[in-house]
């Protein structure tokens, strides 16, 4: 308990040091009480814009608060554009831990030492998160691999810091009047599922096995193989992949890369990856991917760390790819019924006005040249205008958003003319043909048909146990007439016997009474 406090303390200290509470501050609704407070924290430092103190803050913090102003920077929906664009200059900069300490790790978890698992191990870390750090190793069997090892202790550490994080939302959302819009609750408790999912190390490698598995012929991306032998919650042990940062733009250049056939080639690896599988890598930044200058994959993209992967259904794929073809058509209209129809949007949202905020918001977009215009920015402004308009923007389609921001400027690094528009269209129309024609439906009888082949032999069963199942009411209802007629019958019969006794108790008793009369009257 004392040691929350501690941390509490530490947390309020560091916001008010960079002004932090001057968010809350100009909320106040009484002139008087903001001026109190001014005066209070005379000692502030306001000259930085807002969302450089609130960055310089979260690094002074420590790792767990620099990654949660990651996630958030992703929530381009919510965040303020100066804030969201000081957040995604965070960097994931932290000290490795001692070596022993992960050496007893991997012992832990796999049940032997790395000097028993491995021909050779390297203690020296080669990069570490806040989250793990990894090492080189190599396997008796000679295959170089990389051993990613979660840090001792983080959950007590996560949990510890989340608790405040849930505390201090709770604060916000009673104070503050942007909380409503904001919904800092909501993005706590997005953060807590999504950090205790990256916790499991054994979730990011079956992730990397999938992305692996749906690229095994694509002659576009590389996805390191898992060895599943030597993986656990805590640590996992990866193909070692060989190539150049991709931000190292000089260099691929002067190793002969063709800069602009790999901006073209990250387009459509993202697109394969939303549309075609519906599973997408939600963390391509340029520290997340090499190039291969190996002979054998000469210009491959090369792609690391699948702590965060998105995935799509079909509904979201077929919503997404109606709105991007309409926005290259122009056509508004077809934009909002796609809203309407996806029930993202209420029901009785009038589609005209819906479609007037949407003209409002593309057309300035669109004069333009095609090369200038941000597909990522077109995509995170319908989603601004959604809002208005009560919807709310699904949680996947938030994370393809930023993926798309990422995928852009990077692709726009190495190609300062890429037109994402004109790379993009041909390869949306072809799925749509795809999935709207007879290939589409092929495709999907065939994806069916192993549940046909179970199904088709017992359709005479199926059928003569509905027959009967159709036939039983009726036979039912039947017998339950032949009841009733049954019923009536006799309840008619008694009524006649009763009849019958009234009347003859009735005659009788008038005859008793002639008798009676005229003997002895």
């Amino acid at each position: 308990m004392i040691l929350k406090f501690v941390r509490l303390a530490k947390i309020l200290r560091v916001a008010i040091k960079y002004g932090l509470d001057d968010l809350l501050i100009s909320a106040l609704p009484v002139p008087r009480t903001r001026k109190l407070f001014t005066r209070l924290f005379f000692w502030r430092s306001l000259h930085a814009p807002r969302g450089e103190r609130l960055r310089m803050a979260l690094e002074e913090l420590g790792p767990i608060f620099v990654k949660f102003g990651q996630v958030l920077s992703t929530r381009r929906d919510l965040m303020p554009p100066d804030i969201a664009d000081e957040l995604a200059r965070l960097q994931d900069r932290v000290p490795p831990f001692d070596s022993e300490l992960a050496i007893a790790q991997i012992t832990r978890s796999l049940g032997a030492h790395p000097e028993q698992l491995f021909a050779s191990f390297e203690r020296t870390p080669v990069a570490s998160a806040s989250i793990a750090q990894v090492h080189f190793a190599r396997l008796k069997d000679g295959k170089d691999v990389a051993v990613k090892v979660l840090r001792p202790g983080m959950k007590e550490v996560i949990d510890h810091d989340l608790a405040l994080m849930h505390l201090a939302a709770e604060f916000v959302s009673r104070v503050w009047a942007d909380a409503k819009r904001l919904k800092p609750r909501e993005v706590v408790a997005e953060f807590d599922k999504y950090l205790h999912d990256e916790l499991d190390l054994m979730r990011e490698a079956a992730n990397a096995s999938q992305l692996r598995r749906n690229f095994a012929d694509s002659r576009l991306l590389l996805v390191p193989e898992m060895y599943w032998d030597y993986c656990s919650s805590n640590v996992i042990v990866m193909e070692r992949m060989h190539g150049i940062p991709i931000s190292q733009i000089d260099r691929l250049a002067a190793e002969g890369v063709d800069l602009k056939k790999l901006s073209s080639d990250g387009v459509e690896i993202f697109f394969t990856q939303v549309f075609r599988d519906g599973f997408f890598h939600a963390d391509m930044h340029p520290g997340n991917i090499l190039v291969s200058i190996d002979p054998a994959s000469f210009g491959r993209y090369i792609a690391l760390d699948f702590g965060i992967v998105g995935t799509l259904n079909d509904f979201d794929k077929d919503y997404l790819s109606q709105n991007f073809l309409a926005f290259f058509r122009r056509d508004y209209k077809r934009v909002a019924e796609a809203h309407i129809e996806s029930g993202w949007a209420p029901p009785e949202t009038r589609v005209d006005e819906l479609e007037a905020a949407v003209r409002a918001c593309c057309e300035p977009i669109f004069d333009r040249p095609l090369k200038d215009i941000s597909f990522g920015q077109v995509l995170l402004r319908l989603f601004q205008t959604s809002r208005r308009f009560n919807v709310e923007v699904q949680p996947q389609l938030v994370l393809l958003q930023k993926t798309l921001l990422n995928i852009e400027g990077l692709g726009r690094q190495l190609d300062p003319d890429l037109d994402l528009w004109k790379t993009a269209k041909p390869y949306l129309e072809r799925w749509m043909a795809e999935q709207v024609g007879l290939p589409g439906m092929m495709e999907r009888l065939k994806a069916e048909a192993p549940r046909f082949t179970h199904i088709i032999p017992q359709l005479p069963r199926m059928v003569h146990r509905a027959l009967q199942q159709a036939a039983a009411p009726r036979r039912d209802e039947a017998e339950l007439i032949k009841v009733l007629i049954g019923e009536q019958q006799r309840t008619n019969r008694l009524l006649a016997f009763i009849a019958v006794f009234v009347a003859t108790f009735v005659i009788g008793l008038v005859g008793a009474q002639i008798y009676f009369r005229y003997y002895h009257g």
